[in-house]
């Protein structure tokens, strides 16, 4: 009942078979890539982070404006 379920009677189709290893290839080599690209954005962020921390810091010595005279 199952098989003529799902449209089929005997074997397994090998062209089926064979579309479905290659989709499942291609979601570990998509998730092989996401792992590498959120570890690169890590190492990224990271970097952008310590450099804005120390931007600020410098930033904060120029921006503050020099003192004027009192009026009188």
């Amino acid at each position: 009942m199952a098989k003529a379920l799902l449209g089929y009677v005997g074997g397994s189709d090998p062209r089926l078979l064979a579309e479905m290893r290659r989709l499942q290839q291609r979601v570990q080599d998509l998730e092989s890539e996401l792992v590498r690209i959120q570890s690169e954005n890590d190492t990224l962020a990271a970097a952008a982070a310590q450099h804005q921390g120390e931007s600020l810091l410098n930033s904060i010595d120029l921006d503050v404006p020099q003192a004027e005279p009192a009026l009188t």
